[in-house]
């Protein structure tokens, strides 16, 4: 018996598709991971109660494609921010810039992501999720580095850099006033002028 072919998707789906993620993310920024079910979502979009399943598996479906798709809006912010530098010490300017997105700076989108880290700790399925931002951050650090530092030492200010992001997000998450955007990012910049050292950034600042 010959199989029954796939059914290509409609231009309505990729439409519905896209509201039913934009609805969860409206959602997850309001109400955190916990708050982000099927009922909700939908009712959020407009829709009547069970549509997501039609469109997608199941709810985890929907939170994935919307962390993708925030990470795609990350990437591409922070790949203009690199073409825009002149240099190595404008290009890891240009990364924390990336990480720190002014419309985006927070209470709600902080404590929004909080609330998906904490579930990541032992959910492996959300765990993989945000793998790929730190892969990414790994990759372009290192690109930045390679030329002026040894693996070893790249590798070390690498986990201190991502650190330094996470807590700064996490303080954001915690008030509305105790970490301001020019505070974050000025911490950062200190953090990577001190770890690289006056020799490193002085290399990176000439070429």
């Amino acid at each position: 018996m010959q199989a029954k072919p796939r059914r290509q998707k409609t231009r309505i789906e990729d439409i519905r598709r896209v509201e039913l993620i934009d609805a969860a993310h409206r959602i997850f920024l309001k109400e955190g991971l916990k708050g982000l079910t099927t009922t909700k979502i939908c009712a959020e979009a407009g829709m009547s109660q069970g549509i997501l399943t039609y469109y997608f598996r199941d709810k985890e479906e929907v939170l994935f494609e919307m962390v993708r798709m925030n990470n795609r809006i990350l990437a591409d912010a922070i790949v203009a921010n690199l073409r825009a530098a002149t240099n190595g010490w404008e290009r890891l300017v240009a990364l924390i810039d990336g990480n720190f997105p002014a419309p985006h700076y927070d209470r709600p989108m902080a404590r929004a992501w909080i609330s998906l880290y904490a579930e990541a700790a032992h959910n492996e399925r959300y765990a993989r999720l945000i793998r790929p931002y730190y892969r990414r951050l790994r990759s372009n650090i290192g690109a930045i580095l390679r030329p002026v530092m040894p693996a070893d030492k790249t590798d070390h200010f690498v986990r201190g850099f991502a650190a330094m992001i996470d807590g700064l997000w996490l303080r954001r998450g915690h008030s509305d006033t105790d970490m301001w955007l020019d505070e974050a990012r000025l911490l950062l910049v200190e953090y990577a002028e001190a770890m690289l050292g006056v020799e490193v950034v002085g290399r990176l600042k000439a070429g």
